[in-house]
């Protein structure tokens, strides 16, 4: 039998502990979440408001730009106030929660840009069927089907890490909780979750 503690709290180490280059890296990720933040709402905004925006590739448009301002805020304000506060520390639901959402919204990301070119090929190879083929309901339905299954991707190995056990070290060598740097520091067996 080893000697063994609960881990319950993460060091994330980030990018750098040079202070000027802290200072750089802040200003520029907070200027480019704050204009990433802005644009995908101007893009939402616009394809609500505007009654020509009512195609199925503005609908496709609109819930990228969700997932994008879903996704950056997953990551980046946590890594903003780590450089501000120098707090390096994250609570081990802290970095799950983090870890199932950045997966999550990315793996749709995927998904829905992969339905976004089968919308532009159908536009493109079948002009005249374009409306019958891609209407509001269907669109609709893709975009939901692009949720589900990146739920049904990420599920599986979420689960099966949520049960890994950390004994030697509680320090991710990463800006934020991703599952290869948490795999690296974790003393159980990781065969089965990074096949996945």
């Amino acid at each position: 039998m080893k000697n063994q503690t609960t881990v319950t709290t993460f060091i994330l180490l980030g990018l750098t502990d040079d202070t000027p280059l802290k200072i750089l890296l802040f200003i520029f990720l907070f200027l480019s979440y704050v204009l990433s933040i802005s644009g995908n709402l101007t893009i939402i905004t616009l394809t609500l408001i505007d009654s020509h925006l009512k195609t199925p590739m503005y609908l496709f448009l609109q819930n990228f730009s969700f997932l994008e301002i879903s996704f950056t805020t997953a990551c980046v304000p946590r890594f903003l106030y780590s450089i501000l506060s120098g707090d390096k520390s994250i609570t081990y639901n802290a970095c799950a929660s983090q870890l199932l959402f950045t997966d999550l919204f990315a793996v749709t990301e995927f998904f829905l840009l992969a339905a976004m070119s089968y919308d532009r090929y159908v536009a493109i190879c079948k002009p005249l069927h374009y409306t019958t083929i891609m209407n509001s309901r269907v669109c609709k339905n893709i975009i939901f089907s692009c949720w589900v299954a990146a739920l049904m991707i990420i599920l599986p190995p979420i689960s099966l890490g949520l049960g890994l056990e950390f004994c030697d070290s509680n320090v991710i060598d990463h800006f934020l909780c991703d599952a290869s740097p948490l795999l690296k520091i974790s003393c159980s067996d990781t065969w089965l979750i990074e096949q996945m």
